[in-house]
């Protein structure tokens, strides 16, 4: 699908519109969650010898339904972290002045880097869980801290990310400006030499210039790609332990990861215009942290009360607190700030 997605729909750079986001948005949710259905067949009938050891999170093997349960579970909470994901994305390509249409061509490949290295954070993640049980309670309490410090810290610069930057300015070769969706240019090839955006005049990079023939020179694009990439490494570090307070079973961590991830480019585009309009949006995901990092610690508490509907309680209260979040922001939008009002 990736490869269909760059090789065919988006083989030429253009700016994303709404109605072409919303529509891929559309595909890859339904997407997501018709794999549910592949999951509950597939351990209901033990395909592929799933479903036939217990779960290392709860010791209970997984049938086909508490399979799929746990998977949409898994599913809705990296959905619903990747929203914050998407608002510091805008701001690394406000920041780069990354133009509108090599956005795309940079969130695809940041989410190709993004499944590699979620892919061996889940496989070390996996083989923790299921050695070391007690690990669990130290993801809980780390998602506990999560929730609590995006509860209640304001927004503020990303300062790693801009210690990123000046650290691969100052060790890296640069361009100064972009060269058309190129991330890497070779000094005096027609590649070093194209406008920033097709149609536009090509400016004079005095970084090109002045490097030696064939020297290679990383492009802002690049630049772009790598902190877009470090930001969701920084993401995961939340997400996972997340995933993992739902279930140890790798298949179904890895599965949900893979299908939340792959809408993250359609989400993007779809929301980032607007993302400031949900400013509780932000509070919900801290109560969800704080709700999951409270499920692994009192888990076996939990399930007693709870009993056989204990993962289908966990999720229906999510998608409660992700709506709640949603209606709240509509119902009581952000004011117009003194100043703004003043200016009008």
């Amino acid at each position: 699908m990736l490869a269909l997605d760059l090789g065919v729909f988006h083989r030429h750079s253009h700016v994303v519109s709404v109605k072409e986001a919303a529509i891929w948005s559309t595909v890859w949710i339904c997407l997501g969650l018709a794999f549910s259905i592949f999951i509950y067949f597939a351990y209901d009938g033990q395909w592929f010898g799933l479903g036939t050891v217990p779960d290392p999170v709860d010791g209970i093997i997984n049938t086909g339904r508490t399979a799929a349960i746990k998977y949409l579970t898994g599913y809705v909470v990296e959905k619903s972290l990747s929203i914050d994901n998407i608002f510091v994305i805008a701001m690394i390509f406000g920041s780069f002045g990354v133009p509108p249409m090599y956005q795309h061509r940079v969130l695809f490949w940041g989410v190709v880097g993004a499944l590699v290295l979620r892919g061996v954070m889940i496989g070390a993640g996996a083989a923790l869980v299921a050695r070391f049980h007690w690990i669990l309670l130290v993801f809980g309490a780390f998602l506990l801290f999560a929730g609590l410090k995006l509860l209640f810290t304001k927004e503020k610069e990303q300062e790693g990310e801009h210690f990123l930057v000046k650290f691969l300015s100052k060790y890296i070769p640069m361009t100064q400006g972009f060269h058309g969706q190129h991330f890497i240019v070779r000094a005096g090839s027609a590649a070093s030499h194209e406008p920033a955006v097709p149609g536009e005049a090509a400016v004079e990079d005095l970084a090109v210039e002045s490097a030696k023939p064939n020297r290679i020179l990383f492009t802002p694009l690049a630049l772009a790609l790598i902190v877009v990439e470090f930001s969701d490494i920084v993401f995961a570090v939340d997400s996972i332990p997340a995933i993992f307070a739902i279930t140890g079973e790798a298949f179904i961590v890895f599965t949900s990861n893979i299908f939340a991830i792959m809408g993250l480019r359609s989400l993007f585009f779809l929301l980032a215009g607007m993302i400031d309009k949900f400013r509780y949006i932000k509070k919900a995901l801290a109560f969800v942290l704080l709700l999951v990092g409270f499920k692994i610690i009192f888990a076996d508490w939990l399930r007693t009360i709870l009993g056989e509907h204990f993962n289908l309680i966990l999720l229906g209260l999510i998608l409660f607190i992700l709506s709640l979040g949603v209606v709240a922001s509509l119902l009581f939008p952000q004011k117009a700030t003194k100043d703004s009002n003043e200016a009008g």
